[in-house]
């Protein structure tokens, strides 16, 4: 039986494991570490303890993070020692120093694991202690990151440098203005943190998005959306016209003061492009993914998805409106990464943009795209590559409509959209031109052989153009879970000739990481359908089908094919579908001060036509019950009956903070709500 170690204290030994894992510049005085890379803990033995023997003394090591921790998300991992570390998954190794009677640990976190603030803990033989919490970020540094860069001065301009430069201006005259990044003051780092956790994928399910922060490419879409306020509760409101109530754009020097800002009091008032850019690099350089700030020159904003600025003019030269335009200057960010989804030919830049143009799946965020994808015109490359395209490689058409109504071209241009591309140079506060990088040179063969190449994906994607058999599928307005619906699939032939199909329409449950579970729907039918025309088959999804058979990621995958086996013509579509959730409603009551009780009323209507057995409510928030969950249990509840709970507690400290509230039964898990609580002195 190996014996356990009287542990007297742990020193995480913050100086030595910052200064290794280049997180020194941190103002805050607690540990840092970048993932897929050593960092040390020493444990003191109380006297009289005995020796760490190896073989004859063992534990290991559990490390959490996010609300929900769990080993199926690799949000909860638990490991023993080892002889050696490895940087592909979470390892430990240790050593004793009799003189100082202290276990010298050394611990690696895998290069794949989800980033966020983690709680570390010894176990031995079921005694567990708490070793302390640290906070792990990518790290540019370890060469099996995804973020990973090769030169050492990239990786301390893109990722360690606070201060820089972003171009403004028109292309004939560049002026560079300086900006306080501030990635490293205090509170930032926690601030950058709290984006992530007020994102609507953390509130809508923790679980699922804590897991996905292992993926700079998720990280970046989420702070895409994040740092704009059009969705959420985002960083920034953007304003373009009226600065009343807030903060001229032009004013601000630093992202610091408006992530403080945002921190205490929501979304922050106001922004304009370059101050998108500049907060959305401060949070990528804290969390520890290389990012610039670009400025495009004669940016184009396509808002018909057709790679043309159509400048619509009266017979009279009056302009009219047709939602085009072409700006003086737009400012975004790429992040550097690798794009496991795309391919390796597609790793590098990624460009993504959090000034709120157009909506990508329903959410003002845009990217991140391939820099790569861009300049070849390969538009079927997500995210959002033909909206970031056309911004450097739209044409203009300028076109007057006669007092018959029939629009003419007058003139036009292929050259003035997308010039002077710039960024800060490594090392200095010069700009580098890096037009080279999203596009080929303007009237080469090569840059009008994209643009053609694009055209054709775009009306691929966009009309469905291509000769063939096409489906879509089309959902219903209300897909509450509980209640019986009916989606669609709409199939077109778009060939010279009739076809004669085999129709089949599925349904199957599934997980959120792409698992199918059970059948939980399916129609057939032989259809002829005549050129340019299509016919339409629907699909009942009851929950009598579905209900027994979906899980907590209330999702469901639906698949339509058709074939015409005469002339071998096959068509597919698929489109996962989640379904909508009850909402909480909480309302607070009392003064939200220190040590003075208050009461959380919570209430959920049961949307499902059967009863709901072990219902329990959840509320947790930092700064409230010492951070430590409340439960309340409240038992059954009937078939569109209402669940109610109420939860009292006392603000322990003053500030902002946000309570989350969970909702579990026997047939609903994990549905969630938060509300925002300001606790005043």
């Amino acid at each position: 039986m190996s014996q356990v170690l009287e542990i007297e204290q742990c020193d995480l030994d913050i100086k030595n494991n910052s200064s290794s894992h280049h997180t020194e510049l941190f103002a805050e005085e607690r540990l840092i570490v970048r993932r897929g890379q050593p960092f040390n803990v020493v444990l003191h033995l109380k006297a009289g303890s005995k020796e760490f023997k190896p073989g004859d003394t063992s534990f290991s090591l559990i490390v959490e993070t996010g609300p929900l921790p769990r080993k199926e998300s690799d949000t909860k991992v638990s490991f023993g020692l080892s002889d050696s570390i490895v940087d592909s998954e979470w390892s430990a190794a240790a050593t004793y120093d009799s003189s100082g009677h202290k276990v010298s640990v050394s611990i690696c976190s895998s290069s794949n694991a989800p980033i966020g603030v983690y709680s570390l803990t010894i176990d031995q033989e079921g005694q567990k202690t708490s070793l302390g919490t640290f906070t792990l970020l990518f790290n540019a540094w370890c060469h099996k990151d995804a973020v990973y860069m090769r030169s050492e001065t990239k990786r301390k301009e893109y990722v360690l440098e606070q201060h820089g430069q972003i171009f403004r201006g028109t292309h004939k005259r560049i002026k560079g203005t300086p900006w306080n990044f501030g990635q490293f003051e205090s509170g930032i780092l926690d601030i950058c943190l709290k984006i992530l956790d007020d994102n609507p994928e953390f509130v809508s399910d923790a679980d699922k998005d804590c897991t996905a922060r292992r993926n700079p490419i998720y990280v970046t879409r989420v702070l895409s959306a994040m740092i704009n306020s059009n969705d959420d509760s985002g960083v920034l409101v953007g304003e373009w016209e009226e600065f009343s109530g807030g903060v001229h754009p032009g004013t601000w020097i630093g992202s610091g003061t408006i992530l403080r800002k945002w921190a205490e009091s929501g979304p922050v008032r106001y922004g304009q492009c370059w101050v998108f850019a500049a907060v959305a690099c401060t949070v990528s350089r804290a969390l520890g993914i290389p990012c610039r700030v670009v400025t495009n020159f004669g940016s184009a904003h396509d808002s018909d998805a057709n790679l043309l600025i159509e400048n619509l003019y009266d017979e009279n030269g009056e302009r009219l409106s047709s939602g085009d335009s072409v700006w003086n200057f737009h400012v975004w960010v790429d992040s550097w990464m690798t794009r496991p989804d795309l391919g390796s030919e597609f790793d590098g830049w990624q460009t993504s943009d959090p000034t709120p143009q157009e909506t990508s799946d329903g959410v003002f965020c845009c990217g991140p795209a391939s820099l790569r994808a861009i300049k070849e015109g390969e538009l079927t490359k997500k995210y959002d590559a033909p909206f970031i395209f056309a911004e450097v490689n739209a044409d203009v058409v300028d076109l007057v409509r006669l007092n018959s109504g029939e629009f003419v071209k007058f003139s036009g241009s292929t050259k003035s959209v997308g010039r002077f591309i710039s960024t800060k140079t490594v090392g200095s506060d010069d700009r580098r031109d890096i037009t080279h990088q999203y596009k080929y040179a303007e009237g080469s063969e090569e840059e009008r052989r994209v643009y053609e190449k694009a055209q054709h994906h775009n009306k691929l994607q966009q009309k469905g153009e291509e000769p063939g058999l096409h489906i879509k599928i089309k959902l219903a307005d209300n897909m509450i879970v509980g209640s019986d619906f009916e989606v669609y699939a709409i199939l077109t032939n778009n060939c010279m000739g009739a076809s004669t199909c085999t129709f089949m329409f599925f349904a199957r449950t599934a997980t959120y990481n792409g698992r199918q579970g059970e059948s939980c729907g399916f129609a057939s039918d032989k259809v002829e359908v005549p050129p340019g025309e299509e016919r339409r088959m629907s699909l009942k999804l009851e929950y009598n089908n579905y209900g027994s058979a979906i899980n907590s990621d209330r999702l469901i995958q639906l698949s339509a094919i058709a074939l015409d086996r005469q002339t071998i013509n096959f068509a597919k579509a698929e489109k996962t579908i989640v379904l909508d959730e009850p909402e909480i409603h909480i309302k607070l009551e009392g003064d939200a001060k220190p040590n003075q009780p208050m009461t959380a009323e919570l209430s959920l209507l049961n949307p499902l036509p059967e009863t709901l057995q072990d219902c329990s409510f959840t509320v947790e928030a930092v700064g409230i019950n010492s951070g430590k969950p409340i439960t309340k249990e409240i038992g059954a509840v009937g078939p569109k009956q209402e669940a109610k709970a109420s939860i009292e507690f006392s603000p322990t400290t003053a500030g902002s903070s946000t309570m989350l509230v969970n909702f579990n039964s026997n047939k609903l898990q994990n549905i969630k709500s938060s509300i925002d609580v300001v606790v005043t002195e």
